[in-house]
């Protein structure tokens, strides 16, 4: 007993403050990580249900499953927006590095975490579905049937850019004491968004909600765009923003 209470005191006090830290950074990141896990299960899980067919209809109204994904998303930024930020899409945490609000680290364990968490969202609700979502390939993102692939990727860059916009508007320190409404402004973003072009491209804006139904249902036609149109506009958001009016906007926040 004298040789352990000797060890215990000989051991060096800053080597035991940096193994604190290192203790508290792993908790503090995987809640972090946790929360974002959580988020994008659920984005699919339920953002996907509204794609379900409903009962007795032989077509799905056409504006339930763009409000649907848009409550769903208000839900969960209202959730775990002050956990992890709620981004539950790549574009969106490429933009938050872009910004510099989030380390390049981070930023590759939310990917995979969002990867990961989409899969097993559509996956629970191909267990619990009632119908055999493979045929229809429900809740998949494919291009409008008149389009060629390079229109689909137009337009999921412009939403994926508009989608960014309002991302770097929060972040924006202007705005730093209007964060009130903020799951508000990301669902009805989100509503408005999908309205313009669900009918068009599925108007995903997402790689990986995109990327869970086709794993899932087998339906990669033309999938890449909703890789690379997110990306293109998840980038082209934050680099606009910054150069084109964050300082001006942040120098009128410091005289004011």
């Amino acid at each position: 007993m004298t040789v352990a209470a000797t060890n215990v005191i000989n051991v060096p006090e800053s080597e035991s403050n940096e193994k604190l830290k290192t203790v508290k950074w792993w908790l503090r990141y995987c809640k972090i990580i946790a929360a974002e896990f959580v988020a994008t299960t659920l984005l699919l899980f339920l953002g996907c249900m509204t794609c379900v067919p409903i009962d007795g209809l032989t077509d799905q109204p056409p504006m339930y499953s763009a409000v649907g994904f848009g409550v769903v998303v208000l839900f969960l930024i209202t959730s775990f927006g002050h956990l992890s930020g709620a981004h539950m899409n790549p574009s969106v945490t490429l933009s938050a590095v872009i910004w510099g609000s989030m380390s390049i680290p981070l930023g590759i364990a939310y990917f995979i975490t969002q990867v990961a968490a989409s899969i097993a969202g559509y996956g629970l609700l191909y267990l619990v579905s009632p119908i055999d979502l493979v045929p229809d390939s429900v809740c998949a993102t494919v291009p409008h049937p008149n389009h060629m692939a390079y229109q689909a990727l137009i337009i999921e860059i412009f939403l994926s850019t508009a989608l960014g916009f309002i991302n770097c508007a929060v972040w924006d320190p202007v705005n730093k004491e209007k964060q009130d409404a903020i799951p508000l402004k990301f669902g009805f973003t989100i509503v408005a968004l999908s309205l313009a072009g669900g009918p068009l491209t599925g108007a995903s804006m997402n790689p990986t909600r995109s990327l869970a139904p086709a794993v899932w249902t087998g339906n990669w036609n033309a999938h890449w765009v909703y890789w690379v149109g997110p990306i293109i506009g998840g980038a082209l958001a934050p680099i606009m923003y910054k150069f084109l009016w964050l300082e001006d906007n942040y120098k009128k926040n410091q005289t004011e």
